[in-house]
C-alpha cells in the first residue's frame, strides 16, 4: 500500500509521523514544493523574523535523518500539477506520475496580496516562506521605516518584531480596530493599545490607493484621502488563501476549502485533507475552516485513523497563539465578531494579565483567551463549545491562580 502527503509543511510532516506512529508499515512519499526540509510556520513571524531563533533549530520539524528512520520518502523541491482521483495518479512538475492508494492533501495557504498599483514593486512583501521571513528582516533596523498593511494576526506580529529592533512602523487598517473580526472590540481594543503603546502609527479606517514607488522600489503608501505614508518597505498582511489548485484537479466539492467529513475524508473516499485547506464539520461548531498552526498539527492524527480503517472523528476547538512584545496569548475556541453576546474577564486587563471568555445568551462559552496568565484555559477548557452554561465562578476564579 503506497500513502501519498502532498505538501511538505507542518500537515504533510505530521501526517507522515503519524502513520508510523499508528503501525501503519506501507510506502509513505512526501511531495513538497519548497525545496527546504518541513518546518514550522509560526516562528516566521515571530522568534525567526526576530531573529531570536535560527532556522535549523527553531523552525524545522525534523532533520533528514528523521525522515530517513521513518522510512519516509522525500520529494522536496517538487511540486504537484495535478490529481486523477479514477488512476489513483498525481503528476509531478517534471512530468513524473506517482501511484498512490490513499492521498492526504495538506497543501496549506497562500499569503493574500492586493491589486494594487505598486503592489508588485522591490521591497513590497508578504510572509509566508522562510524566504519571506528573510526578505522582511532584512527591511528592519534604526532609521527604516516600514509599512504594515493589514492589522491581522501576521501584520501585528511582523510589526511587534520590526518594532523590536527600532524601525519605525505604521500599521494601516481597513476596520476601526486591528483583530476586529477576531476578537471584538472588547478584545481588540487591548491590542491596538499595545502597538501604540509601543510607537507604531496605528492608523484605522484608512483606503489603501497605491504603493508608491520610484525605480522599481516602493517609497511609501498613498491612502484614499490622498495623503501618503512614506516608507522603505511595505508588508501585505491582508490574511491567506487556501490552496485549493490540487482539489479542483481532482474535482473533489468545494466550498471555501475542501469539504471533509468528520474524519477529513473528502467527496473522494480515497482523499483526505488536512490543515488550512480543510473545511471539516465539527459536532460544536459546524461546518469551519480553521487557517491555525494547531489544525495542521492535529488534524493529521485524526485523517491517518480514518485513512487506515478506524473509525475517527476530530473535535478539537481551534486554537491559536501570539506573541507580540511582551504578551503572550492563547485563544480557544470560535467566536468571531458577531457570534457572542459578551465578554467576561477576569484579571487584570490593564496589566494585561487576564483570561477572557466569550459567552452567548445561555451563558454558554464559545471561546477563552488566557493573555500572560498562563493556567488560564485550564479549568475553562472542557466547557469551550459545551452545551452547558459555564458556572460564572468558573469564569472569575481562573485568572486568580
Amino acid at each position: 500500500m503506497h500513502i501519498v502527503i502532498i505538501g511538505g509543511g507542518l500537515g504533510g510532516s505530521t501526517t507522515a509521523g503519524a502513520l508510523r506512529e499508528q503501525g501503519f508499515d506501507g510506502d509513505v512519499t512526501l511531495v513538497g514544493a519548497e525545496a527546504h526540509l518541513p518546518y514550522d510556520r509560526p516562528p516566521l513571524s515571530k522568534d525567526y523574523l526576530s531573529g531570536s531563533s535560527t532556522f535549523d533549530d527553531g523552525v524545522v520539524l525534523h532533520p533528514r535523518e528523521w525522515y530517513d528512520e521513518q522510512r519516509i520518502s522525500l520529494l522536496l523541491g517538487t511540486r504537484a500539477t495535478a490529481v486523477d482521483p479514477r488512476g489513483h495518479r498525481v503528476t509531478l512538475n517534471d512530468g513524473t506520475t506517482l501511484e498512490y492508494d490513499k492521498l492526504v492533501l495538506a497543501t496549506g495557504s497562500t499569503a493574500r496580496t492586493l491589486s494594487l498599483p505598486g503592489a508588485d514593486a522591490q521591497c513590497v512583501h508578504t510572509l509566508r516562506t522562510r524566504e519571506d521571513s528573510d526578505a522582511i528582516r532584512a527591511e528592519f533596523g534604526e532609521g527604516r521605516r516600514l509599512v504594515v498593511i493589514g492589522g491581522g494576526w501576521i501584520g501585528l506580529e511582523v510589526a511587534a518584531s520590526a518594532r523590536g529592533v527600532g524601525t519605525t512602523v505604521t500599521v494601516l487598517e481597513h476596520e476601526e480596530l486591528p483583530l476586529l473580526k477576531a476578537l471584538g472590540p472588547e478584545m481588540a481594543q487591548v491590542f491596538a493599545d499595545l502597538h501604540t503603546e509601543h510607537d507604531v502609527d496605528l492608523r484605522p479606517t484608512v483606503e489603501v490607493a497605491e504603493i508608491v514607488t520610484e525605480g522599481g522600489r516602493a517609497t511609501g503608501v498613498r491612502l484614499g484621502d490622498g495623503s501618503t505614508v512614506e516608507a522603505d518597505a511595505v508588508v501585505i498582511g491582508v490574511g491567506a488563501a487556501p490552496d485549493l489548485s490540487l482539489a479542483e484537479t481532482a474535482g473533489l466539492d468545494l466550498d471555501g476549502g475542501v469539504l471533509v467529513d468528520a474524519s477529513l475524508r473528502s467527496s473522494d473516499p480515497d482523499v483526505y485533507a488536512v490543515g488550512d485547506i480543510a473545511a471539516h464539520d465539527h459536532p460544536t461548531f459546524g461546518r469551519i475552516r480553521v487557517e491555525h498552526w494547531n489544525a495542521a498539527s492535529t488534524h493529521p492524527v485524526t485523517a491517518v485513523a480514518a485513512l487506515l480503517g478506524g473509525d475517527a472523528a476530530y473535535t478539537d476547538a481551534p486554537y491559536f497563539f501570539s506573541d507580540q512584545y511582551d504578551l503572550g496569548m492563547e485563544y480557544l475556541g470560535h467566536a468571531p465578531q458577531g457570534t457572542y453576546d459578551r465578554v467576561a474577564t477576569s484579571g487584570d486587563v490593564g496589566k494585561r494579565e487576564f483570561v477572557a471568555s466569550w459567552l452567548d445568551g445561555s451563558g454558554r462559552l464559545l471561546a477563552v483567551m488566557n493573555v500572560n496568565v498562563w493556567e488560564g484555559l485550564d479549568g475553562l477548557r472542557g466547557y469551550v463549545g459545551s452545551q452547558e452554561p459555564v458556572p460564572d465562578e468558573v469564569v472569575q476564579v481562573v485568572a486568580q491562580k
